[in-house]
C-alpha cells in the first residue's frame, strides 16, 4: 500500500516543506507518504472559476496512477477522526489498495474529480489556507500509523 499526496500548489513556504518532511520521515520508508505538487491555474479577474476548476481537475486527473483509489478532501465531505484515518489506513494495507489523496485548488475541484472520489473527507469544519492543510494531514497520517502500532505518540 501506498499512500501519495497530490495538491494543486507549488512553491509552498520552507516551514511547510521542512513539516511535512519531518513527519514523513518518521515513518518507516514503506510508509512513506509521495507528495506530487500540481500547478495551480493562473486566474485572471475574467477566467470563469468552474474553466478554472476544470483545468486543475485535468491536472490532478492525470497525475493519478490506474490502480489508485481517490480521497478527496473536500469542506462537504465526511468528518474524519485519527481513529477513523488509522483504521483506514489498516484496511488499505490489508487489501494491498494504494490511495491518491487529493488538495484541490483555492476554488475546489471540478465535479469530474468529485465523480472519481472513493471516499470525500473533510478535516474540519474551519477553512485553513492549503500550506497548513498538507500539514495537519501529514501529521494526521504519521498519528494514525503512530496508533496502529501502539506508539505513544498518539
Amino acid at each position: 500500500m501506498k499512500i501519495r499526496i497530490l495538491a494543486v500548489g507549488q512553491k509552498m513556504p520552507k516551514w511547510v516543506q521542512q513539516t511535512f518532511k519531518e513527519y514523513n520521515t518518521r515513518l518507516s520508508k514503506n510508509q512513506q507518504v509521495e507528495l506530487i505538487e500540481l500547478p495551480p491555474v493562473h486566474r485572471s479577474k475574467t477566467m470563469n472559476i468552474n474553466v478554472a476548476k476544470t483545468i486543475e481537475g485535468q491536472s490532478i486527473l492525470s497525475a493519478l496512477k490506474p490502480h489508485e483509489k481517490i480521497v478527496l478532501l473536500d469542506e462537504t465531505g465526511q468528518g474524519l477522526s485519527t481513529k477513523n484515518l488509522a483504521e483506514s489506513i489498516k484496511k488499505w494495507q490489508m487489501n494491498g489498495t494504494d490511495i491518491a489523496i487529493i488538495i484541490g485548488g483555492a476554488d475546489g475541484v471540478s465535479t469530474e474529480v468529485k465523480n472519481h472520489a472513493y471516499k470525500q473527507w473533510s478535516l474540519s469544519k474551519l477553512t485553513f489556507p492549503h500550506p497548513l492543510v498538507r500539514v495537519i494531514l501529514m501529521e494526521q497520517i504519521y498519528r494514525a500509523y503512530s496508533l496502529i502500532a501502539n506508539h505513544p505518540y498518539h
